[in-house]
């Protein structure tokens, strides 16, 4: 049989019936299937709803699905997704955690930023507004890069045998990662504990900063929902001072939140001598001496292992005078070090207390030095 032709507008009013025809019959199957089958039409608004979530719960949903191939970005967004759908189906439900995968590892492995704060940034986006959002990441963000992490509570939780998964059981090292860079923070932790990055202990050092991160998380939002948030965050106190020239005063070509230091410090120390390799068996920071003194003083400081180290200067005030060793990383011996008196900038300082400051790992001590004129 020979096809008929048909011009455009006969092809055009035909058609036309036939989409009309094809709807009317989704609408009657949809219809004999309950309405299944248009079930997913709604749309949610922005914001999303959120309800109070215990911390605790967060943090074990976390761990788990870090362990369960979400990894860290997708095991802190899921840990929210998993415990709101469980009181909002609609439309916590309808919300895949795998969104979040790339953030796996910093990013795809890039090592940029920590998939833990990346998810816990992406929760936040989706339940709160642009105008609050920023300072409940900023809040989540200043945590997570400037407490001992994991934290105590998340050593507490395997000691007591609370985690579905049991990879490592026992309490794991502590370590301040200074910066929210995936590459800044488990390079610091790996160093800390001594293990490589392809070891258990460092991937569930992850899940537990995972665990860490969301508890904190719902701690935020709980309070931003309750009305009772109060932002404690305030930028790094050493990414303030790198500010104070490179910022928009001066050079105006830096735009940061993050401690320099992980990244920037300067392994040549002027004036450092090692005065004995053998490995000490702790830390210490001695007095200074002579004390009082007048112009100069030497400070001798001893690690255990290699680790960044910091010695800085600080007036009575509290406000940063000098550093004499910049986060260098170390080997294990006993170090002395000069202060001649003198700023960042050269200037001689007045006479009066001044307080030295040593920071290695987890470690932190400080003595009280006075000079006199």
């Amino acid at each position: 049989m020979e096809g008929k032709k048909i011009d455009r507008k006969e092809f055009l009013t035909s058609t036309s019936k036939y989409a009309v025809g094809a709807v009317a019959g989704v609408v009657g199957l949809n219809a004999l299937a309950g309405g299944k089958i248009l079930a997913n039409s709604k749309s949610t608004a922005w914001p999303w709803p959120y309800t109070t979530l215990d911390p605790e719960v967060v943090r074990l949903k976390a761990h788990h699905l870090y362990w369960s191939d979400k990894d860290c970005a997708s095991g802190v967004f899921g840990a929210f997704v998993e415990a709101l759908t469980e009181s909002m189906p609609d439309p916590w439900s309808g919300m895949p955690i795998e969104v979040m995968l790339f953030g796996r590892g910093g990013g795809n492995g890039w090592g940029t930023l920590c998939g833990t704060v990346n998810g816990a940034a992406a929760i936040i986006s989706l339940v709160t507004s642009k105008a609050d959002s920023g300072k409940l990441i900023n809040e989540v963000w200043g945590y997570a890069s400037a407490q001992e992490l994991p934290s105590n509570a998340a050593n507490q939780a395997s000691i007591d045998g609370k985690y579905q998964d049991v990879k490592y059981q026992g309490a794991l090292p502590q370590s301040i990662s200074g910066s929210v860079l995936c590459h800044a923070s488990v390079s610091q932790w790996c160093r800390i504990a001594d293990k490589k990055v392809s070891d258990t202990e460092r991937k569930e050092r992850c899940a537990r900063l995972a665990g860490d991160v969301a508890a904190k998380t719902a701690e935020i939002l709980n309070a931003h929902f309750a009305q009772t948030f109060q932002s404690t965050y305030v930028t790094d106190p050493d990414a303030a001072q790198c500010l104070t020239c490179h910022g928009s005063a001066v050079f105006n070509n830096v735009m940061t939140q993050m401690n320099c230091l992980p990244c920037h410090g300067d392994p040549h120390v002027s004036g450092l001598v090692q005065e004995d390799p053998a490995i000490p068996d702790e830390h210490e920071l001695t007095q200074n001496y002579p004390n009082p003194f007048n112009p100069s003083t030497k400070i001798q400081f001893a690690i255990p292992r290699t680790e960044k180290v910091s010695v800085i200067v600080y007036d009575i005030t509290g406000q940063e005078v000098k550093k004499l060793v910049d986060h260098d990383l170390l080997n294990p011996g006993k170090y002395t070090v000069d202060w001649n008196g003198t700023d960042s900038f050269s200037n001689k300082v007045s006479s009066g207390i001044y307080f030295v400051r040593m920071n290695a790992g987890t470690f932190q001590l400080t003595r009280k030095m006075n000079l006199v004129k």
